[in-house]
């Protein structure tokens, strides 16, 4: 489906694969809400903010319009909407990505961590959703994909990383998309997941871990052409959990 014209909401959209996602919406055409709690003046130890991502898509001839937002934060995230719906007046699309994560074993995870991590991966999806879909069924028209990682899925590969925190909180935004989109079907709106299966050099996992030799990691635009083809599909898709790999056989398959 044509993206040209629609509106699109991007969460976690000043670095890595938020970032690389909004920039290539763009060039398909869609005005792209660039939100992230990295904004021009706020202190981060990572490069990268929302105006920046919104000057690339604006330079290449597309539409942005930046909004400081921090997804866990009830407040925020319901200021972000209000002025998205009375600035472009509409949401198409919104894409769940805003993220965190906390290396460490369960017993060495301060609670403080793990709230952390439930609150802007698990929360911040939530919240977001929320202050969204009332208009997209209003209209009975929208898009709501979130991001989840293989994580959710190989717990031995979660816990041998020491991510149980963050496996959980994708494994509960993996099972949130099955019930939403139940939930939802006949009212319009589609909701489906991407689970990003391999590995993804980003900023973040760079400045964490400047030792580890990212040669054969897959790009940020890897996860960003799945996330465009979700965007893309027509509404009676729903309910889906997709692999970035499962979406490369699609893709070459020629059909949804």
């Amino acid at each position: 489906m044509d993206l040209q014209g629609a509106v699109a909401v991007v969460t976690g959209a000043s670095r890595g694969i938020g970032k690389a996602t909004a920039i290539a919406l763009g060039r398909e055409g869609a005005t792209v809400v660039v939100a992230a709690r990295s904004a021009e003046g706020a202190t981060s130890k990572l490069p990268g903010t929302i105006h920046e991502t919104a000057r690339l898509i604006q330079e290449a001839g597309g539409r942005a319009l930046a909004i400081p937002c921090n997804v866990a934060d009830e407040g925020q995230v319901e200021a972000m909407a209000r002025r998205v719906l009375e600035e472009l007046g509409r949401v198409d699309i919104l894409i769940n990505n805003a993220g965190v994560s906390y290396p460490a074993s369960f017993l060495e995870t301060p609670i403080k961590r793990w709230d952390l991590v439930l609150n802007v991966n698990l929360r911040g999806t939530v919240l977001c959703t929320k202050a969204f879909l009332p208009h997209m069924v209003e209209r009975r028209s929208g898009k709501i994909i979130n991001v989840s990682s293989g994580a959710a899925a190989d717990l031995e590969v979660a816990v041998r990383a020491g991510l149980l925190s963050y496996s959980v909180a994708k494994a509960a935004i993996e099972q949130l998309t099955r019930a939403l989109a139940l939930e939802v079907k006949d009212k319009g709106v589609a909701v489906n997941c991407l689970r990003i299966e391999m590995s993804v050099v980003t900023e973040g996992w760079t400045y964490l871990n400047p030792h580890l030799d990212y040669s054969t990691w897959e790009k940020p635009e890897t996860v960003a052409q799945a996330l465009v083809w979700l965007c893309q599909q027509p509404p009676s898709f729903t309910g889906h959990v997709l692999t970035v790999g499962e979406i490369r056989e699609r893709i070459a398959a020629g059909g949804p």
